[in-house]
Parts: C-alpha cells; sequence; structure tokens
C-alpha cells in the first residue's frame, strides 16, 4: 500500500482517486468543493484540508485541475506544492489538460514531474480504462506506472516534459474535427432523405469509418451507448472540446503550425456554446448542424 495525494475530485478526478482507494492505496483527497470531499471519504478516502495536507507522508502526489492558472496557483504559488514538500518532495504527477507552456513551466520547478492528462471521459475514469498520454523522465513514469494502472488500460510515455499535453491536445484535435465531419455527413443525409442507419451500415465498412462514427455516433439508433441515445447527455461536454481545441490552437499559433481544420472545428465549438450548449455532449454538433440546416435557429 501507499500513501497517495490527490488534489481535485471532480467528474474525473473523483472516479481516478476512488479507484487508487479501491487498488488498496491510502489517498489522502482535497477539493475546494465540499460534495467532491465527502463523495471521496464515502469511497473510503482521507480528507485534506487544505492543499498542502495531502503531502504528509505522500510518496506521490496527483493533481487533476480545470486550466493552466491553477496548475500554477497549486505547485508554484505561495503555499503551494513545491514550496510546502521543501526538500524531499514527493513524484508530483498533474492530470490536468492545459496549455504546454505551463506544463513545461511547472515541470522546470519541481524536478522529475509528469504530466500525464488523460483520454476516456468520465465514463474511463469510473470503469479505471482511461489513456493516460505522460511527459516527463522515464525513471518517473516507471515509477508512477502501477498508479496508472490502477486508473487506466493504456499508458503511453510520450516524451519529456510537456510531451503529454502535446499528445492530449493533438489527440482531440482530431477528434473533434472528425465529428463534425461525421455530423456534416448525417446531415446531409438526412436533407437527402438517406435512412441513417444504412449510411452507418455502409460507412462504417468503409473509407468514412471512425471512432467518432462507430464508438460514438452522433445520431440516435446505431450505437446504443453513444450519448446521441441519452438526449446528449455529456460523457464529454462541448464545453471541454471547444478547450481542448482553443489550447491547440494556442499551440499551433506559438509553434507556427498550419491547422486550418483545427481552427474551424474550434470556431463550431465557439458557436455552439454561444448558443447555449456547452453542456451538451460533444456530438450534439450533428444536432446543433441539422436545426441550422432547417432553419430552425439563427
Amino acid at each position: 500500500m501507499s500513501r497517495i495525494g490527490f488534489i481535485g475530485l471532480g467528474n474525473m478526478g473523483g472516479p481516478m482517486a476512488a479507484n487508487l482507494v479501491r487498488a488498496g492505496h491510502h489517498v489522502t483527497g482535497f477539493d475546494l468543493v465540499p460534495a467532491g470531499l465527502a463523495a471521496h471519504a464515502a469511497a473510503g478516502g482521507a480528507v485534506a484540508d487544505t492543499v498542502s495536507g495531502v503531502l504528509e507522508g505522500a510518496e506521490i502526489v496527483f493533481t487533476m485541475l480545470p486550466a493552466g492558472r491553477h496548475v500554477r496557483e497549486v505547485y508554484l504559488g505561495a503555499g503551494g506544492l513545491i514550496a510546502a514538500a521543501g526538500g524531499h518532495p514527493p513524484l508530483f504527477v498533474d492530470c490536468s489538460t492545459i496549455d504546454v507552456e505551463t506544463a513545461r513551466a511547472v515541470a522546470g520547478e519541481a524536478g522529475g514531474m509528469l504530466d500525464a492528462p488523460v483520454s476516456g471521459g468520465v465514463g474511463g475514469a469510473t470503469a479505471g480504462t482511461l489513456t493516460f498520454m505522460v511527459g516527463g523522465p522515464e525513471e518517473s513514469f516507471s515509477r508512477a506506472h502501477p498508479y496508472f494502472a490502477a486508473m487506466g488500460k493504456n499508458i503511453v510515455h510520450a516524451g519529456d516534459a510537456g510531451a503529454g499535453q502535446a499528445a492530449k491536445i493533438c489527440n482531440n484535435m482530431i477528434l473533434g474535427i472528425s465529428m463534425i465531419g461525421v455530423a456534416e455527413a448525417f446531415v446531409l443525409a438526412e436533407r437527402l432523405e438517406l435512412d441513417f442507419s444504412k449510411l452507418f451500415q455502409i460507412s462504417a465498412a468503409s473509407s468514412g469509418q471512425c471512432w467518432s462514427l462507430t464508438s460514438y455516433c452522433p445520431v440516435p439508433g446505431p450505437v446504443p451507448a453513444s450519448p446521441a441515445n441519452r438526449d446528449y447527455a455529456p460523457g464529454f461536454a462541448a464545453a471541454l472540446m471547444l478547450k481542448d481545441l482553443t489550447l491547440a490552437q494556442q499551440a499551433a499559433d506559438a509553434s507556427g503550425a498550419a491547422t486550418p481544420l483545427g481552427a474551424h472545428a474550434m470556431r463550431v465549438y465557439q458557436a455552439m456554446a454561444e448558443s447555449g450548449d456547452e453542456g451538451r455532449d460533444f456530438s450534439y454538433v450533428f444536432r446543433w448542424l441539422a436545426d441550422r440546416a432547417r432553419g430552425e435557429v439563427g
């Protein structure tokens, strides 16, 4: 059994911490939201009163936070983890999805730190089937691997500090672009009076096959487990897709990469958010586009 600290017990961090508890570890958690602390305690975890409280006896500390500014504050701020840990820090692992620059800056202050954003959504966090994309030293990756294995099934060391974040935003740019492409195809099929099930049957076995079609189909019916069959209740909210696409475009601008489709996908999800649909699953882009095709919205 290891002693683990976990900061950020929300929709993703809470289930991840619970899986570490289930694996037999002593997990001390902290969150600003009382409900997150209560859920962690109910799952068998211990609760800290402050950010630095998770450090007591911890061999490894995980963070799962909303944005880069929160990561900087928790690690680098007054009373943050690095200052509080002193000369004998635990291994720090940040699982937040943030900008590459922040990941590298924080890792530069916390020697041996890993950036390890995840893919798989709330369902994957709960089931312990997440994908971890990890950046940082090989030695740190080896130390952390058993803990990743308690929370995920696909664990990849992507490279040096920041490589995990780079992999995450590149992957989700692919996902955002492909989902819009699949959604547009079904919008066109609807206008051409082509049965959705027939398009799915054909494309799933042809060159149009992709994860956004066969695992997460944005129209009700063909894939029973997809959010389209639950009124687009979010597995991965449109607001989170917009966040990741924005991070990808910031990185593209900074590095001079040409990503015109990524930029277009960001604008589509920005428009969805502005129309009030940011809380829906990102696959709701089909319904959002279809409504516009029918002229039902401005």
